[in-house]
């Protein structure tokens, strides 16, 4: 009983350090990159406000005051109201819904499929390697946006398509990227004894290799996060994104620069300032998170 009573003191002592282990790394991360957690901040505001947009936003996005087209800022309409007299504030906060959303979305999908053609890639070389890679070489040759428009012109215009686009630009690069790292940790002495005891192909992919990776690609997973964003935003702004009817900063911006920016320039300054300000923030806390996990920056800062 005592020795029992002695382990589980252990383990819950054990328990309370790990936790507060997580707590001394936030805030030695707080106190050492004060940029990357104003940046880190930015991005959850920004988080905050896309996900309880009801709540915030004063009118519904497609509501429009017939007496109030091209209002300038004000009191009832903090940040004017555009051509057809819709909300400028209540766009801007949803629009970040369906900007975030997109970005999320395809960072996560990209990082994941070019995580697991990266490693594959490193372990079984040979002509799948080259393959691979020569597909990698090619999708890298062509502008990002260039191949974005293609693949939104043969899609068509919807929420699925940009996402798709932007996955289809973005994993050959953490491929690449993943494909470096993962054939130095292939030469090490553990993945060797993994291969020496019998351990299959797949558990030495998934269970020795991935995660010795994972540093670089959260690193890469931020970095690309604001990327993917303007793109969204790029497309949009060009008409080939998501489908006019739908808020977002680019379709805004794409709105108001068309006819209406000289007789309503905050239609197109307020979204423009939310986009800035958000992938600023991502921008910067993705450097901050690179310096804490570059094991080759981490003692230079």
């Amino acid at each position: 009983m005592a020795e029992q009573s002695i382990e589980s003191t252990l383990l819950h002592e054990l328990g309370l350090r790990r936790k507060s282990s997580w707590w001394e790394r936030i805030l030695r991360f707080i106190r050492t990159k004060p940029l990357g957690t104003v940046g880190g901040a930015i991005l959850l505001g920004a988080i905050f406000v896309s996900v309880f947009a009801p709540l915030i936003a004063p009118y519904q996005p497609e509501e429009f005051d017939r007496y109030a087209r091209l209002v300038p800022p004000n009191t009832t309409h903090i940040m004017g109201t555009d051509h057809i007299a819709r909300d400028v504030f209540s766009r801007v906060v949803y629009g970040g819904r369906v900007s975030l959303l997109v970005g999320f979305v395809a960072v996560v999908t990209s990082t994941v499929i070019g995580t697991a053609l990266g490693v594959a890639s490193a372990y079984f070389g040979k002509t799948f390697d080259l393959l691979l890679q020569r597909v990698v070489d090619s999708l890298q040759a062509l502008p990002g946006l260039v191949l974005a428009l293609t693949l939104i012109a043969a899609l068509g215009s919807s929420l699925f398509a940009v996402i798709t686009a932007i996955t289809i630009v973005r994993w050959p690069g953490t491929t690449r990227t993943v494909r470096s790292v993962a054939l130095s940790i292939k030469a090490s002495q553990y993945v060797e004894a993994a291969r020496a005891i019998g351990a299959s192909d797949t558990r030495i992919m998934f269970r020795h290799i991935t995660p010795n990776v994972m540093a670089p690609v959260i690193v890469i997973g931020s970095a690309v996060l604001g990327g993917a964003i303007v793109t969204e935003a790029s497309l949009s702004f060009l008409g080939l994104g998501v489908p006019a009817n739908i808020p977002t900063w680019g379709n805004m911006l794409g709105q108001a620069q068309s006819r209406y920016i000289a007789a309503g320039p905050w239609t197109s300054i307020f979204p423009g300032l939310a986009l800035t300000i958000t992938v600023f923030g991502i921008n910067i806390l993705g450097d901050a998170i690179r310096d804490v996990l570059d094991p080759r920056l981490r003692g230079s800062k």
